[in-house]
């Protein structure tokens, strides 16, 4: 007669499928009671705003750390002490762009009127009020030709690397020259449009072309980069499909590549454009400084709205500190509205994606 016997039973200890949680607005507690306790060293030990809020901050992370450690997980613990140190570097590089823009608009606004934006620099009495509207028509004719010389030549320039040079040399030595372009000096750059136009027109010569021409070298490396960043993201099966229906290589390009990345294309032009628009040291050299309204590129000096800020500065009195203060507020809308520009033309040329 055999007997089976039933095995012992083995205690297991149970394991916690869930946790604790922080109650909701903990983040804010925290924040309230950290800001309260930094608030005693101001009072007991005299210090200004700056070591309060960084020991606001120092106390916020600790405290929110350590209290998730207590009440959560170590993963949770972790988490949220990354999250801290994110949001406090963001606020930190938030500081200075904020603090920039709060002085240039409090200090030009009080110069902005329609004497200011309609009238030159060019009196004719010496009670007459001055503007900058020479200042943004050379600006913008300026701009404006070194956008026409820049976009053919960075746009052709990209296509060549992506759909020609692959792996050749010269592709190779158009990349490493690009790179090097773009971390020239903008000073160099005035220098070099400055040494070619004297050479082909004789010392003396000052013309808007010429900081077109400095203008366009320090724009095209970006129109080049973007752009080619830009035909990379083209998928290949459209390629592949063009060809297997019988299109040419060049209309292929001009039909499917391009097109789909004309978006993108188009931000990068406009954010390129931003770039350029706020240079002071080549115009100097080259396009020199005047009070008149010139519309020739060809011919006479031209007067930008960088170049007006600094000669503003320069004569030292409070009237021309609040003209450039003014100026600077103009230029700084004007990159705004391009940056504006930039992201709505890139959401309307966007790719479709069915969503």
């Amino acid at each position: 007669m055999s007997t089976t016997l039933k095995p012992a039973p083995v205690s297991v200890a149970s394991i916690p499928l869930t946790h604790g949680h922080l109650p909701r607005g903990a983040e804010i507690l925290v924040g309230v009671v950290a800001a309260a306790a930094a608030g005693l060293f101001p009072l007991l030990l005299g210090w200004g705003l700056v070591a309060w809020v960084i020991v606001s901050v120092i106390l916020f992370i600790v405290g929110l750390t350590v209290w998730s450690a207590i009440v959560e997980t170590r993963r949770s613990a972790t988490d949220r002490m990354v999250t801290a140190l994110v949001w406090t570097a963001f606020g930190i590089a938030l500081v200075p762009l904020v603090s920039l823009l709060w002085t240039v608009v409090s200090k030009g606004v009080p110069a902005i009127n329609s004497t200011f934006l309609s009238y030159s620099a060019f009196r004719t009495s010496l009670d007459q009020p001055i503007g900058i509207y020479h200042a943004i028509v050379g600006t913008l004719v300026i701009t404006l030709c070194a956008v026409v010389i820049s976009v053919p030549i960075g746009i052709f320039a990209a296509i060549y690397l992506v759909e020609y040079g692959k792996g050749n040399r010269l592709a190779r030595g158009i990349t490493f020259l690009v790179d090097v372009m773009t971390g020239i000096p903008s000073i160099v750059a005035g220098l070099f449009a400055f040494s070619m136009f004297t050479a082909f027109f004789g010392a003396g010569y000052r013309a808007g072309i010429g900081g077109a021409v400095a203008l366009s070298l320090l724009m095209i490396p970006i129109v080049v980069r973007s752009t080619e960043e830009m035909l990379r993201l083209v998928p290949d099966d459209l390629r592949e499909a063009a060809y297997a229906l019988g299109t040419p290589k060049w209309r292929t390009i001009t039909k499917v590549v391009l097109r789909t990345s004309l978006g993108g294309i188009i931000t990068g032009v406009t954010l390129a454009t931003a770039r350029i628009i706020g240079e002071t040291a080549p115009l100097l050299l080259i396009a020199g400084l005047t009070t008149r309204t010139n519309v020739n590129p060809f011919e006479g000096f031209m007067t930008t709205l960088p170049v007006f800020i600094y000669s503003q500065f320069q004569k030292g009195t409070a009237a021309d500190f609040e003209l450039a203060w003014g100026t600077a507020l103009v230029l700084v809308i004007i990159v705004l509205l391009l940056n504006i520009v930039a992201r709505v033309i890139g959401k309307i040329f966007a790719p479709k994606t069915g969503r």
